[in-house]
């Protein structure tokens, strides 16, 4: 991972939002949400919680007595929440999830959607997860599966490669999908303390009204952004064309779907 994979600053939180919360953040955070749910908490945190879809999913699933601290690296992608979800019982901080500013043994539930793959040192990142869970408390989270089993995601790395054969933006790759190493996801959390651990194949199917919808949020709304314009030409604009166009050859033009995988994991604290 480099510095820029962790970078979600200028118009990358609204498009974040407009674009790739519902084509392939929203089902995940329903399916969170509905574990959260289950197991019944009174204190939840939720660490890089982004332009805040599983916050939201949470806050109307769970009574509005619950107690929800949702916290982010970045500060422009908590306001982007922030302001699409004033709720009296939501706190948003911002924080690092490898140094929570919380005592410990202080939550129910720890809740990550699609963050651990950007912990520069995820065993950390674990550990203060158990740190502030209490005895008993668990940590749910999920991770995307490989690149190969996220079509959109797939098709436009494999188009900026082809534009940038010299030296091709590998962001999607390297890091959102890049972590997906059931056996080393298991390691890390036995290392942090963690018990009990499961880790679930989910699917679904990602929808989008045109080709150019994905190959935007992909190109612009994430820090692929970054990788592409610090390549020079041809730029931003003509890298997301040849997405674009990619993805139309793929998956034709009108409304058009791709298939996404992740990891779920939950894991108890001793």
């Amino acid at each position: 991972m480099t510095a820029s994979d962790k970078v979600f600053t200028g118009s990358i939180p609204q498009i974040y939002e407009r674009l790739m919360v519902p084509m392939i953040f929203a089902p995940y955070a329903q399916d969170l949400a509905g574990r959260i749910k289950a197991l019944a908490p009174r204190r939840l945190l939720e660490t890089a919680a982004g332009t805040g879809v599983v916050t939201r999913a949470v806050a109307a699933q769970l009574p509005a007595d619950i107690s929800i601290i949702a916290t982010d690296l970045n500060q422009p992608m908590l306001a982007q929440a922030q302001s699409i979800l004033p709720a009296k019982n939501v706190q948003w901080r911002q924080a690092d999830a490898l140094a929570l500013p919380f005592d410990a043994a202080s939550f129910d539930v720890v809740a990550c959607q699609f963050g651990a793959m950007f912990f520069p040192d995820r065993v950390k990142g674990y550990s203060e997860a158990r740190r502030v869970l209490k005895p008993k408390g668990r940590f749910v989270f999920n991770v995307w599966d490989r690149i190969e089993t996220n079509e959109f995601a797939d098709v436009v790395t494999q188009a900026l490669a082809v534009l940038f054969s010299a030296d091709p933006p590998r962001f999607l790759a390297r890091t959102p999908h890049g972590y997906h190493d059931t056996d080393l996801i298991r390691s890390d959390l036995e290392r942090a303390g963690f018990k009990e651990i499961a880790i679930e194949s989910v699917q679904h199917v990602s929808p989008a009204p045109s080709p150019r919808e994905p190959a935007v949020a992909y190109c612009q709304g994430t820090p692929l952004r970054s990788e592409i314009e610090a390549r020079g030409a041809p730029g931003l604009d003509p890298a997301t064309d040849a997405a674009a166009n990619a993805l139309a050859k793929r998956f034709g033009n009108g409304a058009i779907e791709g298939k996404i995988r992740a990891l779920v994991i939950t894991a108890a604290a001793p």
